[in-house]
């Protein structure tokens, strides 16, 4: 965990530091103005931080005031700079290529200020069409033929939400658009694959409330991801069950003699020593094998040790990126599985990565549309 907050904020601070050069040589301000505008990005760089002390000892307004401030110039900023480094390699293949060929190009090359100018206007209004993005959510339809349910039955409807993140950002406006979604769908089973709360939940009375209004007839059950445990597992875990939902830690049951669900801990726990450590074949061994078997797990990790054990793995956590290019790394990190939508793995096996329904950080998406997922297990 230490080792990610300090790689996190070493990355960030470079970040801010390319920006802070990039407008210096844009603009050639003095000793003064450069002192604001590094004791400015100081306090954006910290930002995550303040929001978190903040919350945690009560302060809501000012971390409600820093999330949005803090969040939206991060966004902003990973935007300047992807759009700056292709204009830097840009100017460098022409003046590398003048220089090749005897030529003088220095016609085609931006100037510096217009080098920083490009990318404010660019990422200001991918921005700003991000922020209505974020709030577009999509209806994914997965159908799966199976021999595994009853024909009497027909279908099983499930309906899986991932990576709400309900905190200071994302509060009763946004998460009544997703659960309209979710009443739209007329689930049989809901299912949440972690990271349904981000930050404190002290500040969230009411909310879990909201998630009473839908009760599918088999009920909805629920894994832990990593934000669960940064937000403290045991109010975390107080919202779920409050909202309605089973929260299955390293555990696995059959649900109206239909499907087994089983579900495992965020490795994110072991941080803590709250993990719920399970093998994931020793629990998917122990369910009925003529059943068809659920999965849930945040991250779209396989075991290979499971292959074969279950039939539909839902996962989360990756975003698909949630800002593009930032998708680029999620897609090369999940490269072996998937970091976005549906995957058939061996044994008639699947997996299903949701986008998420919310966002963390910054509230913006660009090329990630969030998404509530709309699984059907058609009888075959």
């Amino acid at each position: 965990m230490y080792i990610f907050l300090l790689t996190f904020f070493l990355l960030y601070g470079a970040m801010h530091l390319y920006v802070f050069l990039k407008a210096r040589a844009a603009f050639a301000f003095g000793t003064g103005i450069s002192i604001y505008i590094i004791l400015f990005m100081l306090i954006m760089v910290l930002a995550p931080l303040i929001v978190r002390l903040s919350e945690k000892h009560g302060f809501e307004f000012l971390a409600r005031l820093m999330s949005y401030a803090g969040y939206i110039w991060m966004g902003l900023l990973f935007l300047f700079f992807c759009v700056s480094i292709i204009l830097d390699i840009y100017r460098l293949s022409i003046y590398l290529g003048g220089a090749l060929y005897h030529k003088n190009l220095s016609a085609v090359i931006p100037s510096a200020r217009l080098s920083f100018y490009l990318p404010v206007i660019l990422s200001v209004i991918i921005g700003i069409y991000g922020y209505f993005e974020a709030l577009n959510i999509r209806i994914e339809k997965v159908s799966i033929k199976t021999s595994k349910i009853p024909e009497g039955i027909g279908r099983l409807r499930i309906v899986q939400i991932s990576d709400v993140h309900i905190g200071l950002i994302i509060k009763e406006e946004r998460l009544k658009r997703i659960l309209e979604e979710v009443k739209k769908a007329d689930p049989d089973i809901i299912v949440s694959t972690g990271d349904l709360v981000d930050g404190q939940v002290d500040g969230l009375e009411g909310l879990a409330e909201l998630f009473k209004e839908i009760n599918p007839k088999h009920g909805k059950f629920a894994v832990t991801g990593n934000h669960e445990f940064y937000a403290g597992l045991g109010q975390a875990m107080g919202f779920t069950e409050k909202a309605g939902f089973k929260v299955l830690r390293g555990e696995g049951l059959t649900v109206a003699g239909l499907i087994n669900i089983a579900g495992v801990d965020d490795p994110a726990g072991k941080n803590y020593n709250l993990y719920h450590d399970i093998s994931e074949r020793k629990l998917l061994s122990q369910m009925p094998r003529d059943k068809f078997t659920l999965l849930l797990k945040h991250r779209p990790v396989v075991d290979k040790d499971s292959s074969g054990l279950f039939d539909l793995q839902l996962s989360g956590h990756a975003h698909k990126g949630q800002i593009f290019p930032f998708s680029l790394l999620t897609w090369l990190y999940y490269r072996h599985t998937v970091h976005a939508g549906h995957l058939r793995l061996v044994d008639d096996s699947y997996l299903y990565v949701s986008r998420g329904a919310g966002t963390w950080g910054p509230p913006i998406r660009f090329l990630s549309p969030p998404e509530v997922t709309v699984i059907e297990l058609v009888s075959q």
